[in-house]
C-alpha cells in the first residue's frame, strides 16, 4: 500500500481544523462559566403561614430556624467572594454593592439577636443546595461585608466562592472598577513613555 505525503497532510490538516472548529474545553473556560447562587433570609417567628420556610443549618449539629421565604440578598448584589484562613478553619467573606450595604446594614440595625440564614446552590448544573450558615446579628453591619463559617469542606467554599465570583463579573460595579483600574495602568504606561 503506498500512502502519499500530501494524502496524509491534508487528513492531518482535516482533524486539526475540526478540532479548532468544535474546540475542547480547557479546564479554565469550565471555570469561568462555574456558577453559583447565595441568598441570605432573615430569621423570623414562625407564624404558622406560607410566608415563612424552615431551614436547617449544618448537617453535624443541625440547628433548626424559621425564616421568611423572600430572601434578603441575594448574588446579585454580591460584587465579590473570597475564602480567608480563620484559626482553626476558614470562613467565606462575601462583598455585597451599594444596594446590598444598605439592605444588609438596615436589616442588621432592626433585628440584633436574630440570625441570617445563608443558602447556597453550587456543583454542576447548580446540582447541590445547602444551607451553609446562621449568623447570629450581634451588631449593626454597615461595611457591606458578612463573613460566615460555612458548612461546606473548603473544596466546596472554593467552588462556591469561584461561582460567585464569575456571576459578579457582569455586575455594573464590578466592570467600573475594572475599567478604572485599566485607565490607571494605561495611564502609568503613557506617564513612563513620555518620562
Amino acid at each position: 500500500m503506498v500512502i502519499r505525503l500530501w494524502q496524509f497532510n491534508s487528513y492531518l490538516l482535516a482533524a486539526a481544523g475540526l478540532a479548532l472548529l468544535t474546540g475542547c474545553q480547557s479546564a479554565g473556560s469550565q471555570h469561568e462559566k462555574q456558577v453559583a447562587t447565595l441568598r441570605v433570609f432573615l430569621e423570623v417567628n414562625a407564624t404558622g403561614t406560607d410566608r415563612t420556610q424552615s431551614a436547617k443549618i449544618s448537617r453535624s449539629h443541625p440547628i433548626e430556624l424559621t425564616v421568611d421565604r423572600a430572601p434578603i440578598l441575594d448574588e446579585s448584589e454580591i460584587i465579590e467572594a473570597r475564602v480567608a484562613d480563620t484559626v482553626g478553619g476558614f470562613a467565606i467573606i462575601v462583598s455585597f454593592d451599594w444596594r446590598g450595604t444598605m439592605l444588609l446594614e438596615q436589616y442588621s440595625a432592626a433585628n440584633p439577636g436574630k440570625h441570617l440564614a445563608i443558602v447556597a446552590q453550587f456543583g454542576e448544573k447548580l446540582a447541590e443546595t445547602r444551607w451553609l450558615a446562621a449568623p447570629l446579628i450581634n451588631h449593626r453591619i454597615s461595611e457591606g461585608r458578612l463573613g460566615f463559617t460555612p458548612d461546606a469542606t473548603r473544596a466546596e467554599a472554593d467552588e462556591i466562592v469561584l461561582g460567585l465570583n464569575n456571576h459578579a463579573k457582569s455586575h455594573p460595579e464590578v466592570k467600573k472598577a475594572k475599567k478604572e483600574k485599566k485607565d490607571q495602568k494605561e495611564m502609568k504606561e503613557k506617564k513612563k513613555k513620555n518620562e
